[in-house]
């Protein structure tokens, strides 16, 4: 389980494929609702890569 600020690291990515291999930062303060379907918001990848949501089995901590 994460936690917001959780330094996080993309294993793989459905939403966007350019995030695997890189590190971000968890933006959720809970677990992953309906909202998102799921997925964990993992932001701080790259400057050209915003913000993607990530099953928890495509993060691993870093």
């Amino acid at each position: 389980m994460f936690s917001a600020g959780d330094k996080v690291l993309i294993v793989s990515c459905e939403d966007d494929p350019r995030a695997i291999g890189k590190t971000g930062r968890i933006v959720d303060d809970g677990p992953p609702g309906p909202l998102t379907a799921g997925r964990w918001t993992v932001h701080r990848i790259s400057p050209l890569i915003g913000p993607v949501l990530c099953r928890t089995s495509e993060l691993r901590a870093a």
